[in-house]
C-alpha cells in the first residue's frame, strides 16, 4: 500500500516525465521546422543536417539527463526521510540519561 507522500510522489514523477516529453517533442519539432526552412531556401542538406543532429540529440540528451537525475534524488529523498524517522524513534527510546553512553558507543567519544 503506498502512502500518501509515496502517491504524490508517484504523480509529481509522471507529471515531469509527460511534460518534459512534451516540451522535448516540441523542441524537436522546431528544430525540424527550422531545418526544412533552411533547405528548402539554400538547397544544403548535408551541412545544415549536422547541425540538426547536434541540437536533436543534445537536447534528448538533456531530457533524459534531467530525468535519471530527478529520479535519482527522489529516492535518496525518500532514503533520508525514513532514516530521520528511525533516529527520532530510537532517541525516543533510548532517552535522555541514556543517550550520551549510547552515542559514545555507537559513533566513539567525541574528540574536543
Amino acid at each position: 500500500m503506498m502512502t500518501q507522500d509515496d502517491l504524490t510522489a508517484a504523480q509529481a514523477d509522471a507529471t515531469r516525465w509527460r511534460y518534459g516529453f512534451l516540451v522535448v517533442v516540441a523542441g524537436i519539432v522546431a528544430v525540424l521546422v527550422a531545418f526544412g526552412a533552411a533547405v528548402f531556401a539554400t538547397r544544403e542538406f548535408a551541412a545544415l543536417f549536422s547541425g540538426v543532429a547536434g541540437v536533436v540529440g543534445t537536447i534528448i540528451g538533456a531530457y533524459f539527463g534531467v530525468q535519471a537525475g530527478q529520479s535519482g534524488k527522489a529516492r535518496v529523498e525518500a532514503e533520508l526521510a525514513k532514516s530521520q524517522e528511525m533516529v527520532v524513534r530510537l532517541a525516543a527510546y533510548v532517552g535522555t540519561q541514556n543517550a550520551p553512553r549510547v552515542i559514545d558507543e555507537v559513533l566513539g567519544r567525541r574528540r574536543s
